[in-house]
C-alpha cells in the first residue's frame, strides 16, 4: 500500500512539473508575440508577468528571470540610476518622479513633472524634460535651490523633447519626434542648436561609453542611427548602425503604419541603454534587442509588454531595469552598465 501511495505521489509530481514547464513555455511564447501585438494596436495592454532570457554570452545567462516588480504604476518612462544605485523613473499619468529602493519599494521623489527623459550632469544636478502642456522644456529640477530652465517653448528651435542624454560636459542631447530632429543644449545652458535632421521619428537617445558616438533610435525607421560627436557637440558622419531585429510594415486600423499611411515601417524602437563594453540595449517590437558595439545582433530578451525605456542601476550597475505600459521589471545581468554616466 505504501509503495502504491509513493508511486502515486511521484506521478503527481511529474505531472505538476510538466504542467509548470508547459505554462512557462506558453508564457514565454505569449510574451514574444504580445509586444508586436501591442505595436499593431497601441490600445492593447497585455498582462504583465515574468519572462526568461535566452543565453546571450557576457550579457545574461539562459533562463534568467525578467522579474516583474509591479504592474500598478501610472505610466512609465525615463529610468535613470541614482548615485546610490537606486532607480529614478517617471510616472507620467501621475505627473511625478518615482524611485525604487533596493527592495523594489516605490516612493515619490518629485511632484508636478511629466517627463520622458532624465539624466544627471557632472555636478550631480538632475536634468529632466517636461512634456506638460504649456510647460514643455528641459530643466534642472534637483537639488532644491538649483532649479533652472535650460530651454523651453520660447527658445528658437525647441518644440518638445521625447528623450535626453547628458554628456560629461553637461550638454544635453534630446530628440524631437514631430520635428524629425535632434537638438543639443550647450553646456551650462548657454543656448541650443539642432545637430541632426531628417530622421523619420527620433525617439530614444544615448552615447557610447567614450562619448564619441551618439546613437538615435528611429521608431518609424528600419535602422538604429549613429553619429560621430565633435568637440563642440555637433555630430557628423550619419550612418546606419544596425537594422532592427524586428520591423513591422503594417498596423491595426487607426494606426500610422501601412500602405498609404504616414509611415512605411514601425520598429517600435524606444529607449536605450549601454553597458561598459559598449553593447546596446534597445526597446523594440519583440523585447529588448541586444547589439554589440559593432552593431551585431546578439540576442533578444522577450518581455510581457512592449518596453518604453530601460536603464542599468543597482550598487554595481548589474541590474537592468525595464519600464513599460504601467509596469516595471528587473534582470540580473552578467555585465555592468557603463559606470561613467548615470545612463
Amino acid at each position: 500500500m505504501r509503495q502504491n501511495v509513493a508511486l502515486f505521489g511521484v506521478g503527481l509530481a511529474v505531472l505538476w512539473s510538466v504542467a509548470v514547464f508547459a505554462q512557462g513555455a506558453a508564457n514565454q511564447q505569449g510574451a514574444a508575440n504580445q509586444p508586436a501585438q501591442a505595436a499593431a494596436n497601441p490600445a492593447y495592454v497585455p498582462p504583465a508577468w515574468d519572462t526568461y532570457t535566452p543565453n546571450i554570452p557576457g550579457v545574461v545567462a539562459a533562463g534568467t528571470t525578467v522579474e516583474l516588480i509591479t504592474d500598478q504604476l501610472n505610466g512609465t518612462e525615463g529610468p535613470v540610476a541614482m548615485p546610490d544605485g537606486t532607480l529614478l523613473f517617471t510616472e507620467g499619468g501621475a505627473r511625478r518622479l518615482s524611485r525604487f529602493d533596493k527592495d523594489g519599494k516605490r516612493s515619490t521623489f518629485l511632484e508636478n513633472l511629466q517627463s520622458g527623459g532624465l539624466g544627471f550632469d557632472p555636478t550631480g544636478r538632475l536634468i529632466a524634460n517636461d512634456n506638460t502642456q504649456g510647460k514643455q522644456g528641459i530643466y534642472i529640477v534637483y537639488p532644491k535651490g538649483a532649479e533652472k530652465t535650460l530651454v523651453d517653448r520660447k527658445t528658437p528651435g525647441f518644440d518638445q523633447s521625447n528623450d535626453i542624454v547628458v554628456d560629461k560636459k553637461g550638454g544635453v542631447y534630446f530628440t524631437q519626434p514631430e520635428k524629425a530632429n535632434v537638438g543639443y543644449v550647450l553646456p551650462d545652458g548657454k543656448g541650443m542648436k539642432i545637430v541632426a535632421e531628417n530622421i523619420t521619428r527620433p525617439n530614444g537617445i544615448t552615447m557610447s561609453p567614450d562619448e564619441r558616438i551618439l546613437y538615435v533610435n528611429d521608431s518609424r525607421g528600419e535602422y538604429l542611427l549613429a553619429y560621430d560627436v565633435q568637440p563642440d557637440g555637433s555630430v557628423t558622419n550619419r550612418r546606419n548602425f544596425t537594422r532592427y531585429h524586428q520591423v513591422n510594415t503594417s498596423a491595426a486600423p487607426g494606426g500610422d503604419v501601412g500602405p498609404g499611411l504616414r509611415y512605411k515601417f514601425t520598429s517600435c524602437a524606444d529607449g536605450m541603454a549601454v553597458d561598459k563594453e559598449g553593447r546596446m540595449y534597445v526597446a523594440g517590437c519583440n523585447g529588448i534587442q541586444v547589439y554589440s558595439s559593432q552593431g551585431k545582433h546578439l540576442g533578444t530578451i522577450p518581455t510581457a509588454r512592449q518596453i518604453q525605456n530601460l536603464a542599468f542601476a543597482g550598487p554595481d550597475k548589474k541590474t537592468l531595469y525595464l519600464v513599460g505600459r504601467g509596469a516595471a521589471w528587473k534582470i540580473q545581468t552578467l555585465t555592468q552598465g557603463y559606470p561613467g554616466r548615470a545612463k
